[in-house]
């Protein structure tokens, strides 16, 4: 699975209102880098695991990824700090499911395993048919008090990847190395233009300043 297949795969957003300021101070704290970085809501076994998945979602190429910006210690702080404690509750129970279908499929833990592992069951949840995207956006816009039992599990699954993949999106785009040296960037911005041709408008903007 590519960026462009991770990021387009079952575009629906999982519901969360942040303010621009509370996202700006999380990224302003991960300041911790490489693997010895503590988590305040993370479990150990979850941190590799998100880890691996924003690194899948947001790979280096030519262009920074997750990893470089500091990403999963990003989706650590804003589970921790933004989340309310029911979905908080669903993201644990959906990594220990997301957990246990790679177990299954691979015969051993995460820990042990590899980010190809990981990627290809990452991709089995979003390279899925349209009426299975319809499935997953309709059991996402439900309560779960509402959601049969056969249902719940599925629903569990998906809020933690989906919290994952939001996360790293508005950490990614959000932070001053992405949009000061990936995005187009101009600290003085000149006059407003509504009506230009898109050619002309070149890479995407960024809303740094």
């Amino acid at each position: 699975m590519n960026r462009r297949q991770a990021l387009k795969g079952l575009g629906l957003s999982v519901g969360y209102a942040v303010a621009a300021p509370t996202i700006i101070g999380v990224l302003q704290s991960c300041s911790e880098k490489g693997e010895t970085w503590t988590t305040v809501f993370l479990r150990e076994d979850e941190k590799e695991m998100v880890s691996y998945l924003v690194d899948i979602i947001l790979p280096t190429t030519d262009t920074p990824g997750g990893a470089d910006v500091n990403l999963p210690q990003f989706v650590d702080l804003m589970c921790n700090d933004t989340l309310i404690s029911s979905d908080q509750e669903f993201f644990h129970q959906g990594s220990a499911l997301f957990s246990e279908a790679y177990k299954e499929k691979f015969g051993r833990i995460i820990k042990k395993g590899n980010k190809d592992e990981v990627q290809q069951l990452f991709a089995s949840y979003f390279d899925v048919s349209k009426a299975e995207q319809d499935q997953v956006k309709m059991l996402q816009s439900k309560r779960f008090e509402d959601l049969e039992e056969s249902e719940r599990n599925n629903y569990k699954l998906y809020k933690f990847l989906l919290t994952v993949r939001e996360l790293s999106l508005i950490g990614y785009f959000s932070s001053e190395k992405i949009g000061t040296e990936v995005l187009s960037f101009d600290p003085i911005p000149g006059p407003y233009k509504p009506c230009i041709p898109v050619s002309e408008v070149g890479n995407a903007w960024s809303i740094i300043h």
